[in-house]
């Protein structure tokens, strides 16, 4: 954090740096929110993080307005205003559907930051953003199709396709974390329970949660992710296995959705993309299940890292909002 803060963004020699080509980008998460403001060439003026308010649709909306106009003060002018949250605004209704934030849902926040900052404001999903972000000048630069995974909390991903996030009519392209687990084993059914009401998700073998689950219903120990390839790189054949259970899973899951998008590039996000072993792992075992004689699909870590949603979304602030292709 540098020329603006949580306490009072004031103003400075950083408006050496005034002009509209700036985009702001919000990514408002469960417990923080983070902000920055991005160049018309993809460098970051500032960023900065202050506590989401929890359980507060009302100081929600205050926050994000107090941000822009405290980046636009500093900055003598924002271009753009782009919003990542975890949820979706379902297009019939125009309200917060599927959010984890779930002070969000039923709220019509597009219309309500619009009205706040009295200018359009482009929203979507985070894992939306990720892609974007992957897609635009990440890992996945100049790829026609890339589709960007979160694998964290939870599971859920993004699809651009020729620089364009890929929409729908029920705002729910890239839920690839609510299918079910593809070609599963006798033992991986029904599978476990989902908060979703369904058993056997992807996202309950694939998230961080559900690789300590599977960890923990294997040997009995309870670890989480990080703990568990620590064990793994210091010899453990117990987590070793959990390991290799978590990236044949993964294998199976992505192969499947590589049959029908068939992408160019792969971009893995969150926690678990610093598995190391996933890189090399999953272009090995796709050819059991993509229907292909080779697989030249890409797969990458994040080019930005931690940063990637929410640069996505200050991106997603200049072009605007989901594109259904």
């Amino acid at each position: 954090m540098s020329g603006l803060s949580a306490a009072g963004m004031s103003a400075g020699s950083l408006r050496a740096h005034a002009g509209f080509d700036n985009a702001l980008g919000v990514d408002l998460g469960g417990t923080k929110t983070e902000a920055i403001v991005l160049a018309a060439d993809g460098t970051v003026r500032d960023r900065w993080r202050v506590p989401s308010p929890v359980g507060d649709y009302a100081a929600t909306v205050r926050l994000i307005r107090d941000l822009a106009e405290g980046a636009a003060r500093v900055f003598g002018g924002i271009g753009s205003v782009g919003v990542g949250i975890p949820g979706a605004i379902a297009p019939a209704t125009g309200l917060v559907q599927n959010a984890n934030s779930t002070w969000l849902i039923g709220h019509p926040f597009a219309a309500d930051l619009a009205e706040a900052l009295g200018r359009p404001v482009a929203l979507a999903n985070d894992a939306d953003c990720f892609a974007l972000s992957e897609a635009s000048d990440g890992a996945g630069e100049g790829a026609a199709s890339v589709w960007g995974i979160i694998l964290g909390t939870g599971v859920g991903s993004g699809i651009v396709v020729r620089g364009r996030l890929l929409g729908g009519p029920n705002a729910i392209a890239g839920e690839w974390g609510h299918n079910p687990l593809p070609w599963p084993a006798d033992d991986e059914r029904p599978g476990p329970p989902c908060y979703c009401g369904k058993h056997g998700c992807i996202e309950t073998f694939l998230s961080g949660p559900g690789l300590a689950a599977d960890h923990r219903r294997a040997t009995g120990q309870t670890l989480d992710a990080a703990e568990i390839a620590e064990r793994a790189a210091a010899g453990d054949a117990a987590a070793r296995a959990s390991l290799d259970r978590h990236a044949e899973r993964l294998a199976r899951a992505t192969a499947s959705v590589i049959n029908i998008l068939d992408p160019e590039t792969i971009v893995l996000g969150g926690g678990l993309s610093n598995l190391p072993h996933l890189y090399d792992a999953l272009p090995k075992l796709w050819p059991r299940w993509v229907f292909a004689p080779a697989v030249a699909t890409r797969l990458a870590p994040p080019k930005h890292g931690d940063s990637s949603g929410v640069r996505g979304a200050a991106w997603l602030g200049r072009i605007g909002t989901l594109h259904p292709e």
